[in-house]
């Protein structure tokens, strides 16, 4: 099934030009047709893809899909605007980006696909550290599999400057865990979003990304 059409990234294309309110209010009717309502319908229709594989998924895709506006609070970039339209589907939703589940971007520039723990608490990464300290190889295994690192490569995220003491037998043995995140990322051409192929694509990555999401997953609870 085809989901969206060449609009959707000729909205952002032209939104790249125009990032300012007036310009989005006279295109308000173009991005609920072209860019909202064709998105949410993807979004959904992935939620139940997954819910075949794994009935613990329970959310909506209001859960997950952010808004287009961003917080220019911090920023000195006042655009009001992203330039690209974005989901979180775990069950942690887009309000817990520490809950292991797919991540998606799409842009005219490419797809953006994330899996992992990307912002984990300070509990929730002392939790994955004692894990994979305890049994490193089972944790290697998994990113070394084929299926994993021919779509994400290597496991992403800031590191600790000063490993503490207690860490640091355990960080020779597994550099990772020096990490103070745990996520991994996936590009595509920006062409499948047209695709009828793009579900079933992203259905892929996602398989892909699950035994790792679900050793994170199990790690902080």
């Amino acid at each position: 099934m085809q989901y969206f059409t060449n609009d959707f990234i000729d909205f952002f294309k032209a939104l790249s030009s125009n990032n300012h309110k007036e310009w989005f209010h006279a295109n308000k009717k173009r991005y609920e047709l072209s860019i909202k309502q064709p998105f949410t319908l993807f979004v959904e229709a992935m939620i139940k893809e997954i819910q075949k594989e794994d009935q613990g998924l329970t959310v909506a895709p209001k859960d997950c899909i952010l808004r287009i506006h961003r917080d220019v609070r911090f920023s000195k970039d006042k655009s009001p605007y992203n330039l690209h339209y974005t989901a979180f589907i775990s069950n942690g939703g887009r309000k817990d980006k520490s809950i292991p589940g797919i991540f998606i971007r799409f842009s005219p520039e490419m797809i953006g696909i994330m899996g992992g723990c990307f912002g984990p608490s300070k509990e929730q990464l002392a939790k994955i550290r004692t894990t994979i300290a305890k049994e490193p190889k089972v944790f290697r295994s998994l990113i070394e599999d084929k299926k994993f690192s021919q779509k994400f490569g290597e496991i992403k995220g800031d590191i600790m400057k000063r490993i503490p003491k207690e860490w640091q037998e355990s960080c020779k043995k597994e550099p990772l865990i020096a990490h103070k995140q745990f996520y991994f990322v996936a590009e595509a051409s920006p062409d499948l979003i047209m695709s009828t192929h793009l579900l079933d694509t992203l259905m892929d990555y996602w398989r892909s990304m699950r035994p790792v999401n679900e050793y994170l997953t199990k790690a902080i609870q």
